[in-house]
């Protein structure tokens, strides 16, 4: 893992709320992760002001690789620092979209996270990237970041390892889930059964699929 990242409060003329913790910047030390306060993600310092639409469990800590990021780059011409993409962790080495739903890894010593959904693109993320059909090219690439939970509390840091500790006996990926819930439909009965899924989005797709 390349960097743990840290919200830094930017006002927020896309939502009513107001302000936005989307620009997230490396930390300079250890940061401790536990299970989320209101207003919080799982890492200690790291602010959540849409509350009704972010956060929560199963959105605790948002990962995205930097080799995403780089693609993104090279494609709109200017760099792309690590937590530019709201990411709490910019990873390296790892096929995130690739990665099971209830996956879990374990970072550094002790901590231990479990994948649980996509990140779906929203007028925030538009307004901070500032680029054109940004939501549109953005669901087009389905290279989502994962959001994960927090199973394990405890501290990490940016240069700790990233090992994948359990692989669940399904095919169910970030990838096809976020495919499923946005561009292809037909996918959706795919995630019904799926019980690492959260129960709101195996809701969510059988609704959508019947």
């Amino acid at each position: 893992m390349l960097s743990v990242n840290l919200a830094v409060p930017h006002s927020n003329p896309a939502k009513d709320v107001g302000v936005t913790g989307i620009d997230k910047r490396p930390a300079a030390g250890p940061v401790a992760v536990r299970a989320p306060d209101p207003g919080c993600s799982g890492l200690a310092g790291d602010q959540i002001f849409d509350v009704a639409h972010h956060g929560g469990g199963d959105q605790a800590v948002y990962a995205y690789a930097r080799e995403d990021l780089d693609e993104w780059a090279a494609e709109i011409g200017r760099s792309l620092p690590n937590g530019v993409f709201g990411e709490n962790l910019t990873t390296s080495g790892l096929d995130v979209t690739g990665t099971l739903i209830g996956e879990r890894w374990r970072i550094g010593s002790g901590v231990v996270l479990e994948v649980t959904v996509p990140r779906i693109p929203c007028r925030t993320f538009a307004h901070w990237m500032a680029e054109q059909g940004w939501i549109k090219r953005f669901t087009r690439r389905a290279r989502p970041g994962t959001y994960l939970r927090v199973v394990t509390p405890g501290e990490i840091s940016g240069g700790d390892p990233i090992t994948v500790v359990r692989r669940p006996d399904h095919d169910i990926t970030v990838g096809l889930t976020f495919r499923a819930l946005t561009l292809e439909p037909d996918l959706l009965p795919r995630l019904v059964d799926c019980a690492d899924l959260p129960d709101d989005v195996r809701a969510l797709a059988a609704r959508r699929a019947a």
